[in-house]
């Protein structure tokens, strides 16, 4: 094995960001209505509009403009009522409390690396520093072909935990969905929870990660996903308001309708049997005749769900993750979830009308039928922008003004909320136009290249569709060497 040095802080912890506040919190996610409340007052004020001598000059006066001018308003009033629903639910949301050490099931964590380096170190580390009882907790760490020193940290770390990790090692990469399908073969016990290799997770992470798996109807849990407090940069201040919001406030209110779409690759847990029978689907998906080598977390979602199984959320089951720092790197990367969400929120449209599950699943329709319809607005809004802003130029200036506004309000109140930071807040008012002129190609481009697979940030699997019977036998083979 190749010689390295251990980092000089390998004893000291791993710097993290501020801890999520108490679950009493969210009770106060009702100032959400603030911006709920705004955005009415100016629908409203559209609609008056024609009759206020000042306001009827600056509408659209050819009939192109005053449809698009009405189909503006009708849709603002959609995306009005579901933002409200969502602050209900979310007002709602309590995480399942962390279980005691005779109640938690016995899990194998497994975490895939590719080209890490040194973080992998630091994620395994991490994990074995859990509150989580000694005899129930397995790791198995896969190294899928890296071409750095991964596999000589992977086994550092190893060699530190005296024997607790489990290394597996493959001389080329085959890409993650295939490096955690060997992880799932080797795991034991009632859980498995996948882990990134460039995350950390807290203490307590782990317990309250699998407890809500106490409800036998739950099959999959998402954990909350942070940025490590150590990356900075705008890119990484602006993404750490977004991910707050999105765990915070989307998934919590879709952990109320116990249908979270996608359970993060930074940190997942599964029912151990549920994964079992749903791999081979899972590894051998395709899209439009061709394998699958993207989007593994939400394909796993889908499956899983499909069973007619609950996926929740933990908001007090933290991970601490790198995120990209240059615009290049977060666009590649961001390309590669629009790619996958497109790819299966079509997988998820072919069971959600069904009866999938025996108690209701009205309001998960509801917000399946609301995403789907953002997702292709948010592919084709700029026809109808850049048309309000040629037929009504000051309107559709002052429109887009607004927009930003509200559009940075609810993700900075959220940050405020759930994270106490007023300063940090604000980055949500960058982020929001930021995100419009220099990321809004994305989505309707990944709508038109979904069928095409790349990692992009990862490194592409060159290995042709694997199954499970040959990832079985190829791990037999390495065992016996």
């Amino acid at each position: 094995m190749k010689q390295i040095e251990l980092p000089r802080d390998v004893d000291a912890a791993p710097d993290r960001t501020t801890c999520a506040l108490p679950p009493s919190r969210y009770r106060r996610l009702s100032l959400l209505l603030v911006p709920a409340l705004a955005s009415a007052a100016i629908l409203v004020a559209t609609w008056v509009a024609p009759s206020i001598p000042a306001l009827r000059d600056l509408l659209p006066t050819s009939d192109v403009g005053a449809a698009l001018w009405l189909l503006g308003k009708l849709l603002a009033a959609a995306a009005l009522a579901m933002f409200s629903w969502r602050i209900v639910l979310a007002s709602r949301y309590r995480p399942a409390p962390g279980l005691a050490d005779e109640h938690l099931p016995a899990i194998t964590v497994v975490v895939p690396a590719y080209n890490e380096g040194a973080q992998v170190f630091h994620t395994l580390r991490s994990i074995l520093a859990s509150d989580y009882p000694a005899h129930k907790l397995n790791v198995v760490a896969v190294d899928d072909g890296s071409r750095d020193d991964t596999w000589a940290w992977i086994r550092a770390a190893s060699a530190a935990a005296h024997g607790r990790i489990a290394t597996i090692h493959y001389p080329r990469n085959r890409g993650k969905r295939y490096a955690l399908d060997c992880g799932f073969e080797a795991s034991t016990g009632d859980v498995v929870v996948t882990i990134d290799s460039d995350s950390e997770v807290a203490i307590d992470t782990l317990r309250n990660l699998v407890s809500p798996f106490a409800d036998r109807r739950v099959g999959a849990v998402a954990g909350n996903v942070r940025v490590l407090a150590r990356v900075g940069g705008a890119i990484a201040r602006m993404l750490d308001c977004a991910f707050t919001y999105s765990f915070d406030f989307i998934r919590a209110a879709q952990s109320e309708l116990d249908t979270v779409m996608c359970t993060p690759g930074a940190l997942s847990a599964y029912r151990r049997d549920l994964v079992m029978a749903v791999r081979e689907r899972w590894l051998g998906q395709t899209f439009l005749g061709v394998p699958a080598n993207i989007g593994e977390d939400r394909a796993m979602t889908n499956l899983i769900l499909r069973e007619g199984y609950f996926v929740k959320y933990q908001s007090n089951a933290r991970v601490f993750t790198d995120v990209p720092t240059t615009l290049p790197k977060l666009a590649r990367m961001l390309l590669r979830w629009a790619r996958s969400n497109v790819r299966e929120s079509w997988v998820m449209a072919t069971f959600i009308w069904r009866r999938f599950r025996p108690s209701s699943a009205l309001g998960a329709r509801l917000q399946f039928a609301f995403h789907g319809f953002t997702l292709l607005w948010a592919s084709v809004a700029w026809i109808p922008l850049v048309a309000a802003l040629v037929a009504a130029p000051a309107l559709g200036a002052a429109a887009l003004a607004a927009g930003f506004a509200l559009g940075g309000l609810a993700p900075a109140l959220v940050y405020v909320l759930i994270r106490n930071d007023r300063r940090r807040a604000l980055w949500a008012f960058v982020y929001a136009p930021y995100s419009v002129f220099a990321l809004g190609w994305i989505k309707p481009y990944a709508l038109a290249t979904a069928r095409r697979n790349g990692w992009l940030t990862r490194g592409a699997a060159t290995a042709p569709r694997a199954t499970v019977a040959s990832n079985a036998r190829e791990m037999g083979a390495l065992r016996a060497s």
